[in-house]
C-alpha cells in the first residue's frame, strides 16, 4: 500500500464559527485571524493505492462556482486537486473510487466539474461512496445546513449512475479501511480507519478539522448537535490515545497528523509529523 497526500488549496473561515463558544482570546494565537476575523484553512485529501485500487477520500472545494461564491472563502494557495493529482503520478481518470466522508462543499465540490453547460463527475471510471442516511439528510436539507448542501455538488453523482452506498453495519468494500459513523458535526459522516503496516490512520475530517479541536469543548459552531460531537470526541480519542492510532487532518494547515497523549486535562496532541515520515 502506498500513501498520498493530496493537497487541493488553502481557504479561509470565520474564527469564530470554527472555534465556537471558545473565546477569542483563546484561539487568535492558534490559527491566527485576518483583519476580518477569518483564518486558514487547508483542504488536504488522502489518496489510497492498493493493489488495483486508487481510493480518493474527499475532494475538496471544486472549481466550478462562480466567483461571488468563491468571494466567500479567498481560496488562495499554489496547490490544487489537479496538481496535487499530477505530482502523485496520477490523473482524475486513474481514480477507483472516491471516497466522501460527507456533502458539505468544501468536502464534496471537486467531485462534479462542469463541462459546458453540463455537470459531470470529475472522476469517470470511479465509484462513489457516500451512505444513505447521510444522502438523504444533505438532498433534503435542513436550513442551518442548505448553504454548504449544494445541489450541483451532489445530484450529478446519483444521475451518473456512479453513486454507491457504505451503511453501517455493512462490510466495507476496502480491505484495508473501515469507517466510523459520527453524527455531531452532520448526519452520518464517515471517517475513514486505515490498517498501514503496523499502524491505524484516522482520517479525521470534521470530527476533528484542526490539532486545535482536540480539547473536548473546542466544538465549531457549525456542528449540528455540537453535545453529541463532545461526546463523540471523547470516545474517539479514549480510543485513539489507548492504541496509538496517528489522527490525519483534513483542515489544519499547520499539521497534516500527530499521536496523542494522557495528560491530567484530557487527551492532547502528542507529536504533530507529516504523513511521509511514517511511509
Amino acid at each position: 500500500m502506498r500513501l498520498h497526500v493530496i493537497e487541493s488549496g488553502l481557504f479561509k473561515l470565520d474564527g469564530g464559527a470554527m472555534f465556537g463558544v471558545v473565546p477569542k482570546s483563546l484561539w487568535q494565537g492558534k490559527n491566527p485571524p485576518d483583519e476580518n476575523n477569518m483564518c486558514t484553512w487547508s483542504m488536504r485529501l488522502l489518496l489510497i493505492e492498493e493493489g488495483d485500487r486508487l481510493v480518493l477520500v474527499d475532494t475538496g472545494i471544486g472549481d466550478k462556482q462562480n466567483e461571488r461564491f468563491f468571494s466567500f472563502y479567498f481560496l488562495h494557495g499554489e496547490d490544487s486537486l489537479k496538481s496535487s493529482l499530477h505530482k502523485a503520478g496520477f490523473d482524475f481518470t486513474d481514480i477507483t473510487d472516491v471516497f466522501l466522508t460527507h456533502l458539505h462543499f468544501d468536502h464534496c465540490g471537486g467531485a462534479i466539474k462542469r463541462e459546458g453547460e453540463s455537470l459531470i463527475p470529475a472522476f469517470p471510471n470511479a465509484r462513489y461512496w457516500s451512505n444513505e442516511s447521510h444522502w438523504k439528510w444533505a438532498t433534503e436539507p435542513n436550513p442551518r445546513e442548505k448553504a454548504s448542501f449544494l445541489k450541483e455538488n451532489i445530484l450529478p453523482i446519483q444521475e451518473s449512475g456512479q453513486l454507491n452506498f457504505l451503511d453501517p453495519g455493512t462490510r466495507s468494500p476496502f480491505s484495508f479501511m473501515d469507517v466510523i459513523y459520527v453524527d455531531g458535526h452532520t448526519e452520518k459522516m464517515m471517517l475513514p480507519r486505515i490498517q498501514y503496516n503496523d499502524k491505524t490512520i484516522i482520517y479525521c475530517a470534521d470530527l476533528l478539522p484542526s490539532a486545535d479541536h482536540i480539547p473536548v469543548p473546542w466544538v465549531m459552531a457549525y456542528d449540528t448537535r455540537p453535545l453529541l460531537t463532545m461526546t463523540e470526541k471523547e470516545e474517539f480519542l479514549r480510543e485513539a490515545s489507548q492504541n496509538d492510532h496517528i489522527l490525519f487532518f483534513e483542515h489544519d494547515h499547520q499539521r497534516q497528523c500527530c499521536s496523542l497523549k494522557n495528560t491530567e486535562r484530557g487527551v492532547r496532541m502528542g507529536e504533530h509529523f507529516p504523513l511521509s515520515e511514517i511511509l
